[in-house]
């Protein structure tokens, strides 16, 4: 059985902690790229077109749905519905694609290996469904969700963008060089900083829980489908020996929107054989 996580610290407690700024301060609609629809016209999320208002309760995933081992969780959130209320009103929608699991003390590759507990990766230790959100590069941020086990969570690599892309052009352009090409809707997403950006996650909403809290959840996704799934190795832990080639990043077979495709990973798998005359897959647009 596993040791009793931490209690979750109070929202306000930990933007306070982290010098957090208000979301309506940080959000930028300066310098935007392309010509898109202005902020006010923009408010294709007010209400989901897949969820009416009053259905979010029931939509909405909670504690029981991340109560679970990290690897099972990171192929349960595989085509479940990443969503965050943003300050503009519009609700950014993203289909999770792409996630890597990392299972705490024994995972060199894990930000706890070791059972290391520090300041900055208390959420991986507290209970499931706690946002562990950490900076890489110094300028880019990273979202996992907390799953059974010490020190064990789960990465949310990449979304399909379903409702407020719009929103996410304009939040992925205020970081990006001015005069740069319009970016397309399968690339708002596509990466874990770039999920992110698009859905404008910031650091202080590290240690909520994504089980209660009102500015960002998860919820079924209403189709009820989502296809072949790919297990292969994470990106990016190259140095950490045997985890560096343990099949725990897992994606949608032949998503445009997967970060990045492991051909070998899928022929191993047999799965490679099953994209030939599959059609593509068509993107919600705004």
């Amino acid at each position: 059985m596993m040791t009793r996580k931490r209690k979750l610290l109070s929202n306000a407690k930990v933007c306070d902690q982290l010098n957090c700024v208000p979301e309506q301060l940080q959000h930028r609609t300066t310098h935007l790229e392309g010509g898109h629809r202005d902020e006010g016209k923009d408010q294709e999320g007010i209400r989901s077109q897949y969820f009416p208002i009053n259905d979010e309760n029931r939509a909405r995933l909670r504690f029981d749905f991340f109560n679970q081992p990290c690897v099972d969780l990171a192929k349960a959130f595989i085509g479940k519905v990443l969503v965050r209320r943003h300050s503009n009103g519009t609700e950014l929608r993203g289909r999770v694609v792409e996630t890597e699991a990392y299972l705490g003390g024994e995972d060199k590759a894990s930000h706890s290996a070791g059972g290391k507990r520090t300041e900055r990766n208390v959420a991986m230790f507290m209970k499931p469904g706690t946002i562990y959100v950490y900076p890489i590069y110094g300028i880019y941020l990273c979202m996992n969700v907390s799953s059974q086990g010490e020190g064990a969570a789960v990465l949310l690599r990449s979304l399909e963008p379903l409702n407020g892309q719009d929103t996410m052009r304009r939040l992925r352009a205020a970081r990006r060089r001015e005069g740069a090409r319009v970016l397309k809707d399968k690339e708002l997403c596509n990466g874990p900083s770039k999920l992110c950006q698009a859905l404008d996650v910031q650091r202080c909403f590290d240690r909520r829980d994504l089980g209660t809290d009102t500015e960002v959840w998860l919820e079924r996704d209403p189709s009820g489908s989502t296809g072949e799934v790919v297990s292969a190795p994470r990106i990016g832990v190259e140095s950490h020996g045997e985890w560096a080639t343990k099949p725990l990043r897992f994606y949608l077979l032949g998503h445009p929107c997967v970060s990045i495709m492991d051909r070998q990973a899928e022929s191993k798998q047999g799965l490679a054989a099953k994209l030939e005359g599959q059609p593509a897959t068509i993107l919600h647009s705004s």
